[in-house]
């Protein structure tokens, strides 16, 4: 597959559940980076997700374009407006989770709304079928949950589920219990791409807290906006999860996004290299 100028990255073939568990139980932190599907054409696309893949991303997040993302804040808003205004989405997410699955594990980042337009049902064969690891669904309703987890396993789908800051006891552990994958806790209470102090010891009681309810790793994002921060934060989870600092490159400079990814997976593992990453 060609991907323009740049000579793709070699490729690892890691689309199975159990890759996404062999990462997150490593000694090291690892770094997610999440990008949304359709924001440049296909072929600019794919070069720009083998750049971040040897820039240093361990983990891929595909985000699927969604009109109402009112968990996210305005740098994610307008790349979904952008995609949106492409068309043809779910082709196109499709397309960048099978690229991106050839490179690193990749989870898919979903609302609601697009699972209810396309049936739980279908959508996970879909993406199963291009190779996510998992479908992460942000705003997951209660009484839909028990259909989608069922979809998901059924096709060999991880569901990595977010969990709200002030949840208490017994959501936590319904939650948990429908829970694969992972345990997403929030850096920040606040949207995606909010630039403000982190409350890391809050933080620190929060995975406690989760990693007491389930023996799923814990993954942190929302908020992590620079290498610093997610220095602070790393000691305490499984992975580090960017999205705002790359997209807000993807947006504007897009040669800038493996440099802001390589920032990041320096501070997480300040003695590794990235140079020699498949």
């Amino acid at each position: 597959m060609t991907c323009g100028d740049s000579p793709p990255a070699e490729k690892v073939i890691l689309a199975t559940t159990d890759s996404l568990r062999t990462l997150l139980t490593q000694p090291r932190c690892a770094l997610g980076v999440f990008v949304p599907a359709g924001l440049h054409p296909p072929r600019a696309e794919r070069r720009q997700l083998d750049q971040i893949a040897r820039a240093g991303a361990d983990l891929f997040e595909i985000g699927i374009a969604h009109h109402d993302a009112s968990l996210d804040g305005p740098v994610i808003q307008a790349a979904y407006r952008r995609a949106l205004s492409h068309g043809n989405v779910l082709a196109r997410a499709l397309r960048a989770v099978e690229h991106a699955a050839g490179l690193r594990p990749t989870v898919v980042m979903t609302y609601w709304g697009p699972v209810s337009l396309h049936g739980p049902e279908h959508l996970a064969r879909l993406f199963a079928d291009a190779g996510a690891v998992g479908a992460m669904v942000v705003d997951l309703p209660d009484h839909q949950a028990e259909r989608w987890q069922t979809a998901a396993k059924d096709a060999n789908l991880h569901t990595p589920r977010l969990v709200p800051r002030k949840i208490d006891d017994t959501g936590l552990a319904t939650v948990a219990a429908g829970a694969s994958g992972w345990l997403y806790a929030p850096a920040s209470t606040a949207a995606t791409g909010y630039r403000g102090p982190l409350d890391v010891p809050s933080l620190a009681d929060f995975t406690t807290r989760l990693r007491a309810a389930s023996p799923l790793p814990v993954v942190s994002g929302v908020g992590i906006s620079t290498p610093a921060l997610a220095a602070r934060v790393a000691p305490l989870v499984d992975a580090v999860i960017i999205g705002t600092p790359v997209v807000r490159a993807l947006m504007t400079a897009p040669e800038q996004a493996p440099a802001s990814t390589t920032t990041f997976a320096r501070a997480l593992n300040p003695h590794a290299t990235t140079e020699t990453r498949a």
